[in-house]
């Protein structure tokens, strides 16, 4: 279980509005301090990235500061998010460009940019895949996100 304050979800939402404006996907990666039972989030953390309508890569150098912040902040990445132009789903681009790899690891697709995402319809509008023990990434039901994956602070 991920907890994640609301101010972190408003910050992913504005990083991936600002994206969709130029006609782009965004990956945004919840920073948090590991738990036995999941983690805390205390930073929506925007790499830096190369991305364009139908994919997003971090780079090697995104990926040095990335482990950097990481070290530094004796952090974890908790969850990438990231936006898609239209509907939610994970695309192989998605599955092989994952920042998050194990096991139990989310990775929460937001559609249309999030242009018409808001801290009220979150949960509704985005698809939450969850990092197998298989390594697929296997859809969560929308039921079972608040019980098992995310709780918002």
């Amino acid at each position: 279980m991920i907890n994640c304050p609301v101010s972190m979800i408003d910050e992913t939402l504005t990083f991936l509005r600002a994206a969709g404006e130029r006609n782009s996907e965004c990956v945004v990666l919840w920073l948090g301090r590991p738990r036995p039972e999941g983690a805390d989030i205390v930073e929506a953390y925007l790499p830096h990235q190369i991305a364009r309508a139908d994919r997003f890569q971090i780079p090697p150098e995104g990926m040095d500061m990335l482990r950097t912040k990481l070290r530094s902040g004796r952090l974890m990445v908790a969850a990438q998010v990231h936006s898609h132009p239209q509907e939610a789903f994970h695309s192989k681009a998605d599955d092989a460009w994952a920042i998050v790899r194990h096991e139990r690891a989310l990775s929460l697709v937001v559609p249309r940019f999030a242009r018409d995402t808001s801290l009220a319809n979150f949960v509704e509008q985005t698809k939450v895949f969850r990092f197998s023990d298989r390594a697929t990434w296997d859809e969560v039901p929308r039921a079972q996100v608040v019980q098992e994956c995310l709780r918002i602070l």
